[in-house]
């Protein structure tokens, strides 16, 4: 995020909300026998060219971190990476200081070469985590956060880690200069020829879901068109294969990371069944083919056939025929190459697996305290978003009490669909469209166009709270506020 609280004004709401504590040393002080996770710059190949990215690199020299069920979120975080940054741990729950973002005021973003501690008891399932700092995330600062479970280790199923990402090689400031008009207040393109404008200024965007005929927009799939898709780092031109056992079980954890990107994931000739939806367990069910917004999980577990094949697992960006992915493939089987682009465009994703969704653990029944309808407002022209027409600049703050049951009901009243993130709790998904349903205890759900998503959470992590649009680009232009609670 671009904009900061003043410190007048945090310093007024951290009174509001209690006197909480500014600035806890354990997310300060670094221990010299800490194991250190680092963000650093790296250099990978995207389809034959060098490209320069960020990474976070563990402790093991592998992206991210894989923490045994029992095991502490204890380690300091080193900025190698050449410029400010601080990492946000997604789907973590810690006290508001260690959430790994500077937009609440509790701390300041690292600066390069800064090491910090961090020590809390960390949340089972599949993570990820990634830069909170202007536009890093785009430039792939981010990684898989995985903390197994009891029930993981009882499983007896082979771990495979998917990180999806949409990538380009140029700056991501251009990107966003493209879709806002250089920066200058966003693009009013409504009363222009768009037949005859100058495109100089629009780099980077996806113009392929607009209405040429008229000022009007219709709903809008993909801003921008990026360069490729990453699985793990890598295209389907070179993908990472994985080797797996005949008739074995693999425990996809899959990690949706684009910045703004949504995906239909195919799981091909296999069947497969979703036994989690970020990080939190569900009743089984079943399928071969599930959406995936950004910022969202999904554990899939596969049973393989016991003859010997090699089995694609991808990933089709919506509205698009792109594709990436991985590849799982018994020992000896001929692994063939697989194409970067589907047959045909995929449709938007849906909620359509989310009305199937239903937690093994939902909240507990109790009526809402607070009740509180937002709308998530905005427009391609000029390209800003909100909520209820406001955005973090001018935004108003959610506000409860400690040990209330907030409900929020989201009203998608723009032409884009938007992926809703709060941080420092998990919530129930309990409607669809006004129609109730025991759903999936998420952190992020897609809010689609025309439609409407009900969640309610218990109010029990007190501090200041980040909710906002993971569409990187959607957050950065406004779509985003907080909740306040002592």
């Amino acid at each position: 995020m671009t904009a900061f609280l003043s410190r007048r004004r945090f310093l007024a709401s951290a009174a509001g909300i209690g006197g909480t504590a500014l600035l806890p040393l354990w997310a300060q002080r670094s221990r010299a026998d800490a194991p250190t996770l680092r963000a650093t710059r790296r250099t990978i190949e995207v389809n034959g060219k060098p490209a320069s990215a960020f990474g976070l690199v563990g402790p093991d020299g592998k992206p991210g971190l894989v923490l045994d069920p029992g095991q502490r979120f204890a380690l300091d975080l080193a900025n190698q990476a050449g410029e400010a940054t601080i990492v946000h741990w997604h789907g973590q729950t810690p006290p508001p200081a260690a959430d790994g973002v500077a937009d609440t005021g509790y701390v300041a973003p690292l600066v390069a070469g800064e090491r910090r501690g961090y020590d809390f008891a960390p949340r089972t399932g599949t993570h990820w985590m990634h830069s909170h700092h202007g536009l890093q995330e785009q430039s792939l600062m981010a990684a898989p956060l995985i903390v197994r479970s009891d029930e993981d280790r009882r499983r007896d199923a082979q771990e495979v880690v998917v990180l999806l990402h949409d990538f380009s090689f140029r700056d991501p400031a251009l990107l966003l200069a493209g879709l806002t008009g250089g920066g200058t207040g966003g693009m009013n393109m409504g009363n222009m020829d768009m037949g005859n404008m100058d495109m100089s200024n629009m780099q980077g965007m996806d113009m392929s879901q607009m209405n040429h005929g008229s000022s009007s927009m219709p709903a809008d799939l993909n801003d921008i068109a990026y360069d490729a898709y990453l699985a793990n780092d890598r295209t389907l031109a070179d993908p990472e294969v994985v080797r797996v056992e005949r008739g074995g079980r693999v425990h996809l954890r899959l990690i949706n990371g684009a910045t703004s990107t949504a995906f239909w994931i195919d799981l091909g000739p296999l069947s497969g069944a979703v036994i989690a939806a970020d990080g939190n367990p569900v009743q089984p069910v079943s399928g071969s083919r599930f959406p995936m917004a950004q910022g969202q999980r999904l554990d899939i577990l596969l049973q393989l056939p016991a003859e010997a094949g090699a089995f694609p697992i991808l990933a089709q960006r919506e509205g698009d025929r792109a594709l990436t992915g991985i590849v799982l493939a018994t020992a000896g089987a001929t692994v063939a190459k697989v194409g970067d682009t589907a047959g045909q465009p995929a449709s938007p994703i849906d909620n359509t697996l989310e009305a199937r969704l239903k937690a093994v653990s939902p909240l507990a029944a109790k009526s809402a305290d607070v009740t509180t309808r937002l709308g998530l407002t905005g427009a391609m022209m000029p390209y800003r978003w909100s909520i209820d027409g406001r955005t973090w600049q001018d935004h108003v703050p959610l506000e409860a009490k400690a040990g209330q049951r907030v409900k929020i009901e989201l009203v998608n009243q723009s032409m884009m669909a938007h992926p809703m993130h709060l941080h420092g709790h998990h919530f129930q998904v309990t409607a669809l469209n006004g129609s109730t349903i025991a759903g999936a205890v998420r952190d992020t759900v897609l809010v689609p166009v025309n439609g409407s998503v009900t969640i309610a959470f218990d109010a029990d992590n007190p501090g200041r709270w980040l909710f906002h649009c993971h569409n990187l680009f959607h957050m950065a232009t406004g779509m985003m506020t907080e909740l306040i609670y002592a």
